[in-house]
């Protein structure tokens, strides 16, 4: 197999989803397809609140890609008044005084901060106060939350820094055989 997973293993994972295969025949894909999406949650409607409407919060609001996934851009939230009426993707931006009733109102399961750093701990704790139990942090900042709240954190640099490590090893790999001719 393309991943290095043998078929034993797979068939052996995947019992752990129930057994939704048929002995000597196999599974049905599309059958499969859903049963392994359900277990990850991806069967749901996930109302997401975005809170900073900068570019990267503009890019997130506007990227088609979620919905197919189970999650939906349900509230824009930012501090700017000149930010606050525009719409995005859709969606109207309100204002950060807001958050608390926009939670509520929209049932929001997942917030997402693309905040600058020095705002980002104060957003994160008005979103848990408010019952936002997952929280994915662009910002470039460690938040602190409750042990019950799943926090993400997405750090730009630190991905261009491996793949920086993973090309260099290219090179670094191809002179050595380049010199061994």
């Amino acid at each position: 197999m393309a991943s290095g997973v043998n078929s034993a293993k797979l068939r052996k994972d995947l019992s752990h989803l129930g057994s939704y295969g048929t002995r000597g025949v196999g599974y049905e894909v599309a059958y499969l397809v859903y049963q392994i999406s359900r277990e990850l949650g991806l069967t749901q409607d996930w109302a997401v609140a975005i809170v900073g409407v900068g570019n990267l919060g503009r890019a997130l609001a506007n990227y088609g890609g979620f919905a197919n996934r189970g999650f939906r851009a349900a509230c824009l939230v930012d501090a700017d008044p000149a930010q606050v009426g525009q719409y995005v993707g859709g969606l109207i931006v309100h204002h950060l005084d807001n958050l608390e009733r926009l939670i509520a109102e929209h049932r929001i399961a997942i917030g997402v901060i693309t905040t600058p750093a020095s705002a980002a701990q104060r957003v994160a704790d008005r979103l848990v106060a408010a019952g936002v139990r997952s929280v994915l942090n662009f910002a470039p900042t460690v938040l602190v939350v409750p042990p019950d709240v799943e926090l993400r954190k997405v750090d730009l640099s630190t991905e261009l820094q491996i793949l920086a490590f993973h090309e260099q090893r290219r090179v670094t790999c191809a002179a050595d055989a380049a010199v061994s001719l």
